[in-house]
Parts: structure tokens; sequence; C-alpha cells
């Protein structure tokens, strides 16, 4: 079970997915004398923000193994935009009935779950550290998107001689879906339209996730004797429910009939109709000649598979991320204390700050950790030409960093070499990594360019235009403005308002997002959280930006080889 809290993101997030997390181990450390370790894993969350850690769960215990493979399974809620830092402590148990954590210490593991994601088929394996002077072996750790949670459902139905409600007319019906939940109560789920003055009626086709339909129970529908379980009020409470009712305008609906099903049931329409028995339990006791009060029909059934960003990532999408950073002269000279580059000898700039908490995050995603920079708007030696794309690292072949940071590394060095000049020109960076996306289109590269500016854009036109040429391409742009400037010319771009056009051409996805970064200076100095709200908001839209190219273009993931 996890802990209360254990997980709780901040106010507003919605997560992505749910992610299952299987662990194993191998060669843990033998603390038994005449027997092996008796190992159990407790899993730890850091709370967003801060430096506390909280227990989320704990595996059962395996007697007698150092390589165990443990039944019970992590389920987390995940956030791409977060960074999720998950910690895996290892413990022999030698009595089942004491705290794990007064046992012996077998060691722990340190790991965000995007690198688990992240990494090949979703598998990761780290070494076990922490016990002084020995080899604690190594945890294995398996992330799987819950696949229920990602399937859609259509469905028609239709009725047949249901039972006339109206006095001057026939009845006008409609069905409402409910899900069962483990008490025995139902949630509702799904209403169709109205038919109206008909007892045969045809209602529209419409499609509904199977989370919403049956929470991903595919079978609950009959009791251990057989039999349809009864809910409350009689009503039979399988997974499925519905209930017909006659529409009336006042909202007091007359109730014509139940039927109950399950997921697995429905599914067989596929094949096959499906007719319904509708009853009224009221109408069945009553009287004794009582069949039913009309059937219902189910005419089709399918189900299509809702990719999710998990899908692409474990599929094998690679995101692949570069930096542009702001090198004019607005940004006051990088020596002087009130420069946005100026770095203390106690904090970062505005722009390593901002670099370092969006990279941080993304990194994980990127297998090589060979991140492309560039700076624009300076002067650049050895002729002192105005630049809008120089590599940070000075290599015009080669302009990839290791990690974020050798990227930070970099942009250190260029501020001790290059002169801060101007304008704002944000076209020629786009369009130099529009240019790389461009080479490889069919899902399997997907692009991330973070710029980091302080001021009003000086190629407005110009960057509009890259930016709807970008849009057709497997490319997100993230902005982040640092310094006091208005920033009206970024809104524009972000596009989430008005959709961003060119030349009568539209964008053909919003693939743009700004944030201003005073909005995350914290008052208080505390710089972790400020910076983790930064990195949660500017990334909060890469998922559903690559999920869009891939709609789009009838991309599928592609599933990983079995080993």
């Amino acid at each position: 079970m996890a802990a209360p809290g254990a997980l709780e993101p901040a106010a507003g997030s919605v997560p992505g997915t749910k992610v299952e997390l299987t662990v194993s181990c191998r060669n843990l450390l033998d603390m038994d004398t005449f027997s092996k370790s008796d190992p159990v894993v407790v899993l730890f969350v850091q709370v967003s923000g801060s430096s506390e850690w909280k227990e989320f769960g704990r595996t059962e215990v395996i007697d007698n193994t150092l390589n165990p493979d443990f039944v019970r399974k992590f389920v987390l809620d995940y956030y791409f935009e977060e960074k999720q830092n998950l910690r895996f402590d290892v413990y022999n148990v030698d009595s089942k009935s004491c705290s794990a954590l007064k046992q012996d210490f077998l060691g722990q593991a340190f790991v965000a779950l995007g690198e688990v994601i992240g990494s090949q088929r979703g598998r990761l394996e780290r070494p076990l550290t922490g016990v002084p002077g020995k080899r604690c072996g190594t945890i294995l750790l398996l992330a799987e998107e819950l696949s229920n949670c990602r399937d859609i459902v259509t469905m028609q139905l239709c009725a047949n001689k249901l039972d006339k409600k109206d006095f001057f007319g026939k009845s006008d019906p409609f069905l409402v879906f409910y899900r069962s939940n483990e008490d025995g109560t139902f949630t509702i789920c799904h209403k169709t339209e109205v038919v109206k003055n008909t007892l045969n009626p045809v209602w529209q086709p419409f499609t509904i996730p199977v989370r919403a339909l049956c929470n991903g129970d595919y079978d609950r529908y009959r009791n251990g004797d057989g039999d349809r379980d009864m809910g409350s009020h009689g009503a039979r409470a399988g997974t499925v429910k519905i209930d017909v009712y006659d529409w009336d305008r006042d909202g007091s609906h007359d109730f014509i009939g139940e039927f109950a099903t399950s997921y697995r049931e429905l599914s067989r329409a596929q094949s096959q109709f499906t007719v319904y028995e509708v009853l009224n339990p009221r109408k069945k006791c009553k009287k004794k000649k009582y069949v039913n009060s009309g059937t219902v029909t189910l005419l089709s059934f399918s189900v299509e598979s809702e990719f999710t960003f998990v899908d692409y990532i474990r599929g094998g999408t690679q995101l692949n991320f570069t930096v542009a950073i702001d090198f004019t002269a607005s940004n006051g000279l990088p020596s002087q204390p009130t420069s946005l580059h100026y770095a203390s000898p106690y904090q970062l700039s505005a722009y390593a700050l901002a670099l370092k908490a969006v990279g941080e995050i993304i990194q994980d995603y990127d297998s090589d950790k060979l991140f492309p920079a560039y700076g624009f708007g300076a002067k650049v030696p050895p002729d002192g030409k105005i630049s809008h794309q120089f590599p940070l690292n000075n290599n015009v072949e080669n302009p990839s960093c290791a990690g974020i940071e050798g990227v930070l590394e970099s942009y250190l060095q260029s501020l001790r070499t290059v002169q801060l000049y101007g304008p704002t020109n944000f076209a020629p960076v786009i369009n130099q990594v529009a240019g790389i996306a461009a080479q490889v289109t069919d899902g399997s590269q997907y692009h991330v360019l973070l710029i980091i500016t302080d001021g009003v854009i000086s190629d407005m036109l110009q960057t509009k235009e890259a930016i709807v040429t970008a849009s057709s391409l497997p490319m997100s742009i993230i902005i982040v403005g640092v310094g006091p400037a208005e920033f009206e010319a970024m809104e524009e771009l972000d596009g989430d308002e008005v959709r961003l056009s060119s030349r009568g051409r539209y964008a053909e996805r919003d693939i743009v997002q700004f944030v201003p970064f005073r909005d995350y200076v914290d008052d208080s100095g505390n710089q972790v959280l400020s910076m983790a709200r930064l990195a949660k908001d500017v990334l909060a839209e890469i998922p559903e930006q690559l999920l869009s190219y891939m709609k789009t273009r009838d991309i599928k993931p592609h599933r990983a080889d079995p080993e």
C-alpha cells in the first residue's frame, strides 16, 4: 500500500499515465549464516521541491535468495514534466513480524522515474551502494504503462419494443451507463442522446475510454457461484450496468428498465449482435406474466489503442535536446552583478538556472546525453562577426556537449570569449534545428529546442515563418524569458489563444511553450522549489505536442522486441 501523500504532485498536475514498476535484484549481499538473505525492497519517493523522502510501498519478502524477482508491483502516477526521484532500499528481513527498516541493510539505489521509462525497453539496471567496502549487487527495474489506460471503445446500440411511458405519445428513450466500484456502488460514465417519440430507438455511435467504462476489469460480472451479482435496490452489479429511461422535460425521467453486462461480453459484438433483455424489477414483482420491458441490441463494438507518450518512448522514439542562449548586449556585461548572465560565487545566473532545471529532466530521455548548444546575438572570435547560431563549445563540426553539465561549462566559457551584441534573432537557430528534424520524420526522432532570452524579438516575421514551417516537423520549441522585459511577442508565438500564422499559412499544430522566468523567482530564496515549478510548467506540453505530430502522421509506436 502506498503511504498517504507519498507521491502527491503539485496542485493542478494531471498524471500523463500510470506506470507499473517491477523490481528484481541480482547478487545481493548474503547476511545470513546458515542460509541466504531474505530480501525486501522499500520504495521511497522524494517530495517535489524538497529533500524529504516518503515511503511509497514495499515488495513482499522472498526467503533465502540473493537473486529475487518480486511479484508485488509499484504503481505510480507518471508526470513527464516533473523530476520524480525514487530511492530503492534493500533489506534482509530475519523476522517477517519486524519492521524491514530495522533489519540488515543490503544497499540502495537512486533513480528518476523518467530514466527507467527512457531506458531501452523500459528496463534499467543500477548498482546498489551504501555498504562500505562491499559490492552490494544490482537492482533491475522494469517500467510498464498499465495497458487498460489506453484502449478506446466505440459502440452503437438500438432498442426494440420498449415500454410506452408517455400518455400522448410513445417514449423518448435514452441510456445511462454505469461502472461498478469495489464497494458495490456504481459510478455514472456515459449518457446517450435522447431519441424522441419511439419505442424502437437507434442511438448514435459513441466513444468511451475502457478505463471509464469498466476501470480495466473486463470480467467482474459474476459471483463465485456463477450467478450475476445483485447490487443495492436489486440492480445487477456487473462491471457495466445500463439503465433505460424515458426522457421528460422537467427532469423526472421515467425508469423503463435495466440490464447488466461486462466489457468482455460487450466485446463479443465485434463478431455477432448481442441482445439484452431490459428488466424492470418493480414490474416483475407486481405482474406474474411480466416478460420484459423491451430489448437492447448491441449493433457494433470496436476497440482502438490510444497511444501515449510512454508508448513512443518505450518504442524507441528518441528525444533530441538542443539549447540556444541569448548573448545580446541587453543582458548586461557578464562581469557585472546587474547582468542576467552574472554568476555569483553563491548562485547560478538566471540563464544557468533555467538551463539546469529543464535540462536535468529532459536529459533522462536522450540516450546519448549529447546536446547541441548554440548562442545567438554576439560577435564571435576570431573575426568579430555577428552570429545567431554559434556553437557554445566553439566546434562548428560537432556542437554537442556532454550532458547538461557540459552545456553549462561551454556556456560559461563562451561568456569569457564572445562580445555581447545584437540583435535578438530567433529564426536562424529555429531553422537550424528544423533542418535536422526534417531529415528523419518517421517518428524515431523528436527534437526539443530550448531558447533562453531576455528581450523583444528583432526578427518577428522571420521567426513566425520559421515556426509555421517547423510545426509540420517532429519538433517542439520551449522559450524561457529572463529579466524584466515585456514578452507580448512570446505570448503570440506560444499560440495557446490564437493559432500562429505567417503569410496566410497557419501553424499545423502548436509547438511553442513560453514561460517568463520571473514568475518562478522564490521570495524565500528556495531555488530548488522554484526551479522545479519552472521545469514542470515548461515541459508540460511536450508529451501532447509529440503525440499530435505522431497522430497527424498516423505513426504508431514500435513494439519493444521481446527478449
